[in-house]
């Protein structure tokens, strides 16, 4: 006799079939539990990262354009930046002090108008990380102070020096700049694919000095003093209150072949045009009659000097070696001195060798300067 069959009201109340039930449509094994998964919780850090997304995050998903998109500068709370609630409190606040009401809004602004109304960066603006309030991001030249540095040099063939006074840029970042777009226009030339893309995106993201030729923003100090090795010391040097002590004394009591600190300089001519203006008082016609005889002198030098260079290199004899361009210069064997030791021989770079921990050598100074 065949066993007897369980009746379908039965049958969908076996663990088995709960099992089955539950791998086809999807739901928990446990079918009287109402608590979710693990990966379905909401906890309160998944709830703070998309309230974040939406408020303060959606300002880097879609960044502002004409402004840097960095942590420091937005509200932890309405993801608005600092700088934007300051001024509506300002605006808010002037507008209470004259009675007037608030204007009605009437649909949104544009990004291009947004830029406009945004109010000018300031140095808190600047900061990448908010926990490190010391670290502020720099300006970096634009591109089109970059051109105006590699045209002023390369097709008007003013100096470095002068570009650098002009555009207020420090000279090596004048040579770099220069440099760069050789090899920028170089690789244009030959038809190499440069990245674009990359230096857009990332010129969006930091803030840039702009070119405006009638009005030069200073991109920083170009007239620094370089610390020189002599100065390093601390030398307490007695001289009378009625002797008059200047820069030139002060140089030489660390070193005496060492320049004063107008002379040593990036731009000793921006000193000079100061003391001319405030110290001696001339007027602006004066001045330029200075200025234009300190360029003449300054060009009668840099002439002579290559005149030098292109004479030196005359006597230079070459030969074509393959791989190699051998180079013959005549000497003159009184050129080496006395003792055969002198700078302007060759003995002192090609195999001399020193004697200074040899015996019998006299070490200290043979006179008192």
């Amino acid at each position: 006799m065949p066993p007897p069959l369980r009746s379908a009201s039965v049958l969908s109340s076996t663990p088995c079939c709960a099992n089955q039930l539950c791998r086809t449509t999807g739901q928990s094994s446990r079918p009287f539990s109402t608590t979710p998964r693990h990966d379905q919780r909401v906890t309160r850090a998944r709830r703070g990262l998309f309230r974040w997304l939406t408020s303060q995050g959606e300002n880097f998903r879609n960044p502002l354009s004409g402004s840097t998109n960095y942590m420091g500068a937005y509200d932890n709370k309405s993801g608005v930046l600092k700088r934007v609630l300051e001024a509506r409190e300002h605006k808010t606040l002037e507008r209470a002090q004259k009675g007037e009401k608030e204007p009605e809004k009437t649909g949104g602004q544009s990004a291009e108008e947004n830029a406009k109304t945004l109010p000018p960066e300031t140095q808190r603006d600047r900061v990448p990380f908010p926990h490190n309030k010391m670290f502020i991001s720099q300006a970096v030249l634009s591109e089109e102070l970059r051109e105006e540095i590699w045209s002023q040099v390369m097709k008007e063939g003013q100096s470095v020096r002068e570009v650098s006074a002009k555009l207020r840029v420090e000279m090596s970042r004048v040579g770099a700049v220069v440099r760069l777009k050789e090899i920028e226009k170089e690789w244009k030339r030959i038809g190499k694919p440069l990245a674009r893309p990359y230096s857009r995106a990332v010129m969006s993201m930091l803030p840039k000095t702009p070119f405006d030729p009638h009005h030069i923003v200073s991109h920083e100090s170009i007239n620094d003093l370089p610390v020189h090795a002599s100065t390093g010391q601390q030398i307490f040097h007695p001289t009378s209150e009625s002797r008059r002590f200047t820069r030139q004394d002060a140089a030489k009591v660390f070193n005496k072949r060492l320049l004063p600190a107008d002379d040593r300089i990036p731009h000793p001519e921006l000193v000079i045009q100061h003391r001319e203006r405030v110290i001696d008082g001339l007027n602006v016609e004066e001045r330029k009659e200075r200025a234009e005889l300190r360029a003449a002198e300054a060009e009668e030098r840099r002439e002579k000097r290559a005149a030098r260079e292109a004479a030196a290199e005359a006597r230079v004899q070459k030969v074509e070696g393959g791989r190699w361009e051998f180079r013959f210069t005549p000497i003159n064997t009184d050129d080496a001195g006395k003792d055969g030791r002198g700078y302007g021989g060759v003995g002192w770079r090609y195999g001399v060798p020193l004697y200074d921990r040899s015996r019998g050598q006299i070490k200290i100074p043979k006179s008192v300067a």
